[in-house]
Parts: C-alpha cells; sequence; structure tokens
C-alpha cells in the first residue's frame, strides 16, 4: 500500500521561505528528490501558522521509506545540507498518511 510523508518545518521568524530554498536548491534538493523519489510538491503557508513549508512525498510501502530514509540520512551530501538547514528550523512535524476511500466510494450500511 502506497504511503504519503507529510513533512512541516516552521522557520526562526528571522528566516522565510525564500532563505530555506536558496540553501535547498544548493544543497539538498538534488541528493534528496534522486535518494527518495517521489516527491510530490512542497508548499508554503499563506495563513494559519506563517513561515511554514510543507513537503509531499509518496512512497510505494513504509518499509521503502525506512530504506531510503536511511541511505538519504548516511550521505555526506545531506549531511552537510542539514548543518546548513537546521538552525533556521524552530519545529518540525511528521506525518504518514495512508490512503482511504474517497466519499463517493464508501457503502453506507
Amino acid at each position: 500500500m502506497a504511503i504519503v510523508e507529510e513533512r512541516c518545518y516552521v522557520l526562526h521568524s528571522q528566516f522565510g521561505p525564500a532563505d530555506y530554498f536558496a540553501i535547498y536548491d544548493r544543497l539538498g534538493r538534488k541528493v534528496q528528490t534522486q535518494t527518495l523519489g517521489g516527491l510530490i510538491g512542497y508548499f508554503a503557508s499563506e495563513v494559519g501558522e506563517l513561515n511554514s513549508i510543507l513537503s509531499l512525498w509518496r512512497y510505494d510501502s513504509f518499509e521503502a521509506r525506512l530504506q531510503r530514509r536511511a541511505q538519504l540520512a548516511a550521505d555526506p551530501a545531506w549531511k552537510e545540507y542539514l548543518s546548513q538547514i537546521r538552525p533556521m528550523i524552530r519545529t518540525m512535524n511528521n506525518r504518514l498518511l495512508v490512503p482511504v476511500a474517497a466519499p463517493e466510494e464508501r457503502t453506507t450500511a
């Protein structure tokens, strides 16, 4: 069963999405997308908790996610990227989402 990982980073107030993506584009994007695959997209908050950056990643299974995330964590290029980006992040949240039937597909008893 495919899963979607939702990762949300809230940046410290002195940083904005442009600051984050300047480093991500230079150091993190290539290694992350090549290793993880399945990028659905990156999004920034317009209302609600500002300075939030959300990414969605698709994996074929939980086991595939574990394998790919471990491979990424071991990559020296990723470690260098993390050393640059971590000071910008105030909070990090992560959820694994599993598919459910759309409302029109559910049956009622």
